[in-house]
């Protein structure tokens, strides 16, 4: 008995047995009697009939092949319902199956005693719109003339009685999948178009190769019933290339069809490829694909691939450079223009420039702007195009999972194309542009290939001269493009092409810097924008640091723009509504006025020195933050308290420094077993905000030492940095960040590595100006500069017993 399934809403078994097929392949929705004699075969199909009669049947690459291993499978197959299985005198098993669903075999997870293997099921999804109905539409019709012309269906007797029975179900079948599934199912194609059609996910697209398919077969069938005849007498002393030569023509002279324009095509293709600057090897594959195309009757499928192949090989530059003259004055005047600040960014820029210009052709590493969003990495290359007098081009990399999107189809492929590099070649016009690859740090990969490894050899100044596009087959000169990358983190670029790639870091604008930005540039732009007069809105220096600190927290100023332009739609409102003020003015008051309660509250430091409680500095993608950690003893067993959605270094860290106070009790005037009947709760506030790293380090110390000494710590200093185990302060990042969250806090004393005073060249004068540097090489240092007074050894002590609770 059939077990009941509800075939639209059962969930597939992750593991299926696997049945190979000879020289045909199953569609989800048809039946299809097997005949199933080889033993894995059979023990395949004894184990879905004992269990839940499901099975997936796979075509086979090679017919031949008589024990087929996973290797000689395709990867996609069909789940099917056993409905029927007899098994014959002759040991052979003779099944009826029902297609249920496509699936992905991700792997085979055993080949004995049978093929057993892991799948994914590909949904069947598609979306009703005029195209595909035209297409299904079309289908059908072809299907009719197909079976009208003599053609004969592989239809299955015993599930269908009648040709009109057939032709119903294919003319009354409204989802394009199941359409294709049917028809693909009963004619008999070769094996590779129809598991091409079965791998194929775009409805449309499986429909288009499906029309095509007939067209074929009906072209066939037509040539058989109007040429025979026509051609009787001259076939027996025609080659079979002559043959097919006077088919054609008297296909064309029965249609009425004139070749006039298609020779005009043929000559102006012929042009265009005398004409170009193609290199030698190129010009004779583009006449060959020309002389074929010639040969070719102009309504021949196969003329249409051809004629796009060549369109693409004539319309891209060949030898077509925009000329360019480099000005470094002029270029530092177009990047100030655009950009204020990154005078790091702007340096690299212009050195990059100074060596082309010399040298007329740099072969070194390809540029790649890293750095939180809304910083300018985008824009900075249309600048730099600008400055070059360059084309500008740009393509995003982010979620693109599949190879052929960078390197292209083969031609083989219905609607084949090449890849993005050569589309934004021919784009641009010129083998020369400026080339942007944004986002390259969001490429994915999955069965179809690795977009990341098809850009190794674009991106490589060694191997790109020669660029190998699957569509076009041939080499293609990329030395002359400048590419320049974009990315927000560096963790996500395969090792390989992050060797290829100069690393430019963009460390975020300073709160002056956006100032400086909203007021040149963001300002004016918004105020255009919405239709106001520059002379009618002025927005106060308040009001802009007001907008800066209250209500964005970002690297960039990309939410900052957001906010100026939520102020001018209030303010163009008031004057479409006939308001009289002749000059609106936006000051801090009248910000919050317009955009509500501050978004973010500035973190200001501790109002007085506290025991066990200290203050670090954090790095985030969005610029730096002041972190308080609290340190807590209460009765216990000597265990280390971690909370504050910590992550697991900055654990090792806190562990790190409760084992170096440890071990240095005598330095720290502590009893030996000050910790043994005492817990130690380490704290960060802000428990919703993930926070983790090794620079908390000497903070985390200090709070802990400051709890057991009871020596306050001092509440202007703040402190960043790695700590050992002996003590040793080790060198941190983000330097600039922190200090520039440190400054915004209030803070006046900031404590930081030996290794790090290199860094200060990177902070702007006036923090430097307000802010007290103290270098430190060991924890000892750091304790005689945050405490309000440094541990005394024990030896030198001489207190009353209770003074300190870890000293009784």
């Amino acid at each position: 008995m059939i077990p009941d399934l509800n075939l639209h809403s059962m969930k597939l078994p992750d593991r299926l047995p696997v049945g190979p097929l000879r020289d045909t392949v199953m569609f989800p929705g048809t039946s299809l009697p097997i005949v199933s004699g080889r033993p894995k075969s059979k023990a395949a199909l004894d184990k879905a009939w004992e269990t839940n009669r499901l099975i997936v049947f796979v075509a086979q690459k090679n017919g031949r092949i008589e024990d087929p291993s996973e290797k000689d499978l395709y990867q996609v197959g069909t789940v099917c319902l056993l409905k029927r299985m007899i098994k014959n005198p002759e040991g052979e098993y003779t099944v009826s199956a029902e297609g249920l669903a496509r699936v992905f075999i991700k792997n085979f997870t055993q080949d004995e005693p049978f093929l057993e293997a892991e799948v994914e099921e590909i949904p069947e999804l598609f979306e009703k719109t005029e195209e595909i109905e035209a297409l299904m539409r079309n289908v059908r019709e072809q299907f009719k003339r197909f079976i009208e012309l003599g053609g004969n269906p592989l239809f299955d007797p015993g599930a269908l009685s009648n040709w009109t029975a057939n032709l119903s179900i294919i003319s009354h079948n409204d989802d394009p999948n199941l359409l294709v599934n049917s028809v693909a199912q009963v004619i008999e194609f070769k094996t590779l178009d129809k598991q091409q059609m079965l791998e194929m996910v775009s409805a449309r697209e499986r429909l288009q190769r499906l029309s095509e398919l007939l067209a074929k077969e009906i072209k066939i069938l037509e040539i058989s019933q109007n040429i025979s005849s026509k051609t009787q007498e001259r076939v027996s002393k025609m080659t079979r290339e002559a043959i097919l030569r006077e088919q054609m023509r008297s296909i064309e002279e029965e249609l009425g069809e004139n070749d006039g324009g298609h020779s005009q095509e043929i000559h102006e293709f012929e042009q265009k490829i005398r004409h170009s600057k193609m290199p030698k090897d190129v010009r004779e594959k583009a006449l060959r694909e020309l002389s074929a195309l010639s040969k070719m009757s102009q309504y021949n499928p196969e003329a249409s691939y051809k004629r796009n192949y060549l369109e693409w090989l004539t319309d891209l530059p060949w030898g077509e450079g925009t000329t360019e003259k480099v000005n470094l004055k002029k270029a530092e005047a177009v990047l100030d223009e655009d950009h204020y600040g990154l005078k790091k960014v702007k340096e690299r820029i212009l050195e990059y420039l100074a060596v082309h210009k010399l040298s007329g052709k740099i072969k070194g590493p390809i540029i790649c702007f890293v750095g939180p969003p809304g910083t300018g990495k985008t824009s900075i290359g249309k600048s730099i195009a600008r400055a070059l007098g360059r084309k500008f081009v740009k393509i995003s990399l982010g979620g693109i999972r599949d190879e052929a999107e960078i390197r292209g189809h083969r031609r083989t492929y219905v609607g084949a194309m090449p890849g993005r590099i050569l589309q934004g070649i021919k784009q641009a016009g010129t083998t020369n542009p400026v080339f942007m690859l944004d986002e390259i740090d969001k490429i994915g990969a999955d069965y179809r290939g690795d977009p990341s490894a098809a850009l190794l050899e674009a991106l490589d100044p060694e191997q790109n001269n020669a660029f190998s596009d699957h569509y076009l087959e041939i080499p293609y000169d990329l030395s002359n493009v400048m590419f320049i990358t974009t990315a927000n983190i560096l963790d996500t670029i395969p090792p390989a092409l992050r060797d290829r790639l100069e690393i430019i870091r963009y460390a975020g604008y300073t709160e002056n810097e956006k100032f400086h930005i909203a007021r040149q540039y963001l300002i004016p732009k918004q105020i255009a924008i919405h239709g106001l007069k520059e002379d009618g809105v002025e927005i106060t220096d308040d009001g802009v640091y007001t907008m800066i600190s209250q209500y964005t927290r970002e690297a960039g100023v990309r939410n900052l723009e957001r906010e100026i332009s939520a102020v001018a739609r209030k303010i163009a409102r008031k004057v479409a509504e006939g308001s009289k003020e002749k000059k609106f003015i936006v000051d801090a008051q009248e910000v919050k006025k317009l955009l509500g309660p501050a978004t973010f509250l500035p973190q200001l430091t501790e109002v007085e020195n506290t025991v066990g409680m200290s203050t670090g500095l954090a790095w985030t993608e969005v610029g730096g933050e002041i972190m308080f950690i609290e340190v807590t003893l209460m009765p216990g067993r000597g265990q280390l308290i971690l909370t504050g959605n910590l992550g697991d270094v900055m654990k090792e860290s806190a562990q790190a420094a409760m084992s170096y106070v440890r071990s240095h009790w005598q330095i720290l005037g502590l009893n030996e077993k000050f910790y043994q009947k005492v817990d130690v709760h380490v704290h960060v506030p802000e428990g919703a905000v993930p926070k983790d790293g090794p620079s908390a380090g000497i903070a985390l110390t200090s709070a802990i030492v400051s709890a057991f000494t009871r020596i306050p710590v001092k509440k202007e200093v703040a402190m960043t940095g790695e700590v050992t185990l002996r003590g040793r302060v080790l060198e941190i990042g983000g330097l600039k960040e922190k200090v520039l969250a440190a400054h915004r806090a209030g803070v006046r004393v900031v404590i930081v590595p030996e290794n790090n005073r290199k860094d200060l060249e990177d902070i702007p004068d006036y923090v430097l100006s307000e802010i007290k540097f103290v270098f430190v090489k060991d924890m000892k240092e750091v304790l005689d500069n945050a405490l309000t007074s440094p541990p005394v050894p024990r030896s030198l002590k001489n207190l009353p017993k209770g003074t300190y609770p870890a000293l009784a």
